[in-house]
């Protein structure tokens, strides 16, 4: 989950897989620190959006904390709500959204899943990709949306300013190749979240080298995960 600070508003991505405010308190958590910006940045009235990389549970889970709080939208995670919302549609994939002095760019990025999103925050340069790109199995629902995906990533950072490719998960260890067991909850040795321009040059290689073999294909930062053709 990334929250970030504009000038007029704060945008929450994603929600997390705990719906339970008790076991999970996302929303005393986000308001603890809007509170502290604003006793920092004082406003007479300050917005808070929440957005979605993606519709799967483990990213929403938590929306319903956000529900009748104040100032306050949520979006919708599926694909015909998150994506009229940002203005994005099948032939218009690149959007921006103003938080006030702060600009998101908002790409359109199926393959995993077919409401993807992902954000660019000019402010810091960091690429939030969700689900679509991270140090582990990348699970493909749509093979081709996904090569475009990845074709538009890299562009993309090539002609924009990125520090970090920041996903959502980490299941790779430190060695090579190797990833955590699913349900594994301490991984003592795994690698960074932060990853490079590269990373998405190294993952439209691979792409290439898997062309039309589905199935579990497995190399150093990141295994691509294809089930259908």
């Amino acid at each position: 989950m990334f929250l970030l600070f504009g000038n007029d508003r704060a945008v929450l991505l994603d929600t997390g897989a705990t719906a339970s405010a008790e076991h999970f308190p996302l929303r005393r958590t986000v308001d603890e620190l809007i509170r502290d910006w604003l006793a920092a940045h004082p406003r007479e009235t300050y917005e808070l959006l929440v957005l979605h990389t993606h519709a799967h549970r483990d990213h929403v889970a938590a929306d319903t904390q956000f529900g009748g709080r104040p100032g306050t939208v949520v979006v919708g995670a599926d694909r015909a709500t998150a994506w009229a919302y940002l203005g994005l549609t099948e032939t218009n994939r690149e959007t921006r959204l103003d938080l006030g002095g702060r600009v998101l760019d908002c790409l359109a990025t199926p393959g995993h899943h077919e409401s993807a999103v992902t954000f660019h925050d000019r402010y810091t340069g960091l690429l939030l990709t969700g689900d679509t790109v991270y140090r582990g199995r990348l699970y493909i629902n749509d093979w081709p949306a996904f090569r475009q995906t990845i074709d538009t990533l890299v562009r993309f950072a090539e002609t924009r300013p990125v520090t970090h490719v920041l996903g959502c998960h980490i299941e790779m260890t430190s060695e090579p190749g190797v990833d955590y067991p699913i349900r594994t909850t301490f991984q003592p040795d795994e690698p960074p979240l932060q990853m490079t321009v590269q990373h998405l040059r190294d993952i439209r290689a691979a792409v290439e080298e898997v062309g039309d073999r589905t199935g579990r294909h497995v190399f150093a930062d990141f295994i691509l995960c294809r089930d259908n053709p």
